[in-house]
């Protein structure tokens, strides 16, 4: 232990003594890049986030997980060890893509994005559901890091969209696209949906994806924004589908304004038919016989008996929701004017704030075993009533921070809590009418039923320095602990520190 901390003390020293350095030779110091790579109204851009991270109590690295690691510990019952690695992802996603802005007359202009994130440690393109797949079969005791997510291997994993744009009658985009919760979160957040450093960008499903982090990101959408004077507003459908993350349909509005240096944003949110994906825990009645491999053979939730590891390459248990949420969101901007130590022409504070009221129900639209959701996964099991009847489960998440800017220099504090309700859950074979009770004020070890209340919490620290438009190095440490029905199932320990120190290269 004492070990570990020198080498994040030592990492954190390196860092201050390069950016103390960098400082006193900066006018020399030459940006190597191009202001942007554009040409005929296309550009290139992308981000490579590489570095160093420490936990308290984690779990190995996984190659495919486009977080690295699970940085805290929210929904990550596999966190046992002390884990000192190599890291990618830490403050922002890697990512390459190509967008389009060109004129075509009479006010317009057209629009396209398409981009995908990708894993620089490992040189894979991120697939959350990959890292959930490489632990079926396994006890949890030794699963790597895990977790599902929007991004699951399509070769566009993050947007793939297309549109017109005029000032006067405003923005219409179609294809996969940001939710509106996920645009709302990546502006407000003080950590700006950091992986290590914010509970809202760590899990998709308290944030972006209101419960079910698959649907951070919409396929098959429509999105229409609109500004007049300080007021903007925005609606957003999906069709949804088979091989998406929402099996029926979706929809979203928001609403929002800026004016002196304040702004805010509210966004109402129904997700209908949604999609969590799971690792496949080891059961006889879950395995397929012998060299068999056809999840449309389940029946009931059970197949014949067989031996483990005869699992399909990209088979896990899939659970189905409606979704509902409420996001509301702030943050203002101070000028302080001179900045720190003559460091640059001026400095400022911006003061943010957020809260988001999710519900889930058990789905109105039934999902077949064996239907794929986003890339290609297939659902070996599925489980349409997750819910007993009446029961609601509800999750809360409020965040708060602030973030200083001076010259090259920005440091930013940022605190996050969730709480879950008590509600009534029903496993894949068990009786709707008669489910299992969350019986949460006997003893102790009802209080770390999956479904009994609990709360998680999350303090983080961020200090970057900005070498250019391009580059930026940065340090930070997070603080995550889960209580109660939130730790329900967890290997060992209920919290977790995390270090990380990184370099980003953004073009």
């Amino acid at each position: 232990m004492v070990r570990k901390l020198l080498i994040c003390a030592l990492a954190l020293g390196g860092f201050a003594a390069s950016a103390q350095a960098a400082d006193l030779s900066l006018s020399n110091l030459k940006d190597p890049l191009p202001e942007k790579i554009s040409f005929a109204g296309v550009t290139i851009y992308g981000t490579i986030d590489v570095g160093y991270g420490y936990m308290t109590n984690g779990a190995p690295i996984s190659g495919a997980f486009y977080e690295g690691l699970d940085y805290n510990m929210y929904g990550a019952k596999q966190n046992r060890q002390s884990t000192s690695v190599v890291t990618n992802n830490a403050l922002s996603q890697s990512q390459i893509g190509v967008k389009v802005e060109e004129s075509v007359g009479m006010g317009f202009v057209a629009l396209g994005k398409l981009d995908t994130g990708f894993n620089p440690i490992s040189g894979e393109i991120a697939d959350a559901c990959a890292s959930l797949v490489r632990n079926n079969g396994k006890d949890v005791s030794t699963w790597t890091s895990s977790a599902d997510g929007s991004r699951c291997g399509q070769a566009l994993n993050g947007q793939a969209y297309a549109g017109l744009s005029n000032a006067s009658y405003g923005t219409l985009t179609v294809g996969r696209q940001n939710s509106l919760d996920l645009d709302v979160v990546g502006s407000y957040d003080p950590m700006a949906a950091s992986y290590a450093l914010s509970l809202t960008g760590f899990s998709g499903g308290s944030g972006g994806g209101i419960g079910s982090t698959e649907t951070a990101r919409w396929d098959n959408a429509v999105k229409y924004v609109y500004q007049f004077g300080p007021v903007h507003a925005g609606g957003m459908y999906s069709a949804g589908g088979a091989d998406t993350s929402i099996q029926a349909d979706a929809y979203a509005a928001n609403l929002g304004a800026s004016y002196k240096g304040f702004s805010i944003d509210a966004v109402y949110t129904k997700e209908n038919a949604a999609v969590g994906m799971a690792t496949l825990g080891y059961s006889n009645s879950l395995t397929p016989a012998a060299g068999t491999c056809n999840p449309n053979a389940v029946v009931g939730g059970t197949v014949a008996a067989g031996t483990a590891g005869n699992f399909c390459p990209n088979a896990l248990n899939a659970t189905i929701t409606d979704n509902e949420a409420w996001t509301v969101a702030g943050k203002y901007v101070l000028e302080l004017g001179g900045g720190f130590k003559d460091e640059g022409p001026s400095s400022k504070v911006t003061f943010f704030a957020g809260y988001q009221h999710t519900d889930l129900n058990n789905p109105d639209h039934w999902v077949a075993t064996g239907t794929a959701t986003i890339g290609g996964y297939q659902m070996w099991t599925v489980n349409n009533q997750p819910f007993g009847i009446g029961s609601t489960k509800t999750l809360q998440t409020e965040w708060a921070g602030a973030k200083y800017e001076t010259g090259p220099w920005a440091f930013t504090g940022a605190y996050y809590h969730l709480s879950q309700n008590n509600y009534v859950a029903r496993s894949l074979t068990g009786s709707l009418t008669s489910p299992t009770a969350a019986n949460c004020t006997t003893t102790s070890t009802n209080l770390q039923k999956g479904n009994c209340s609990g709360d998680t919490n999350v303090v983080s620290g961020l200090v970057d320095y900005t070498f250019n438009k391009h580059f930026d190095v940065y340090t930070g440490v997070s603080w995550s602990n889960v209580t109660d029905g939130l730790a329900g199932g967890f290997v060992d320990g209920t919290e977790n520190t995390t270090v990380v120190t990184g370099l980003r290269l953004k073009f």
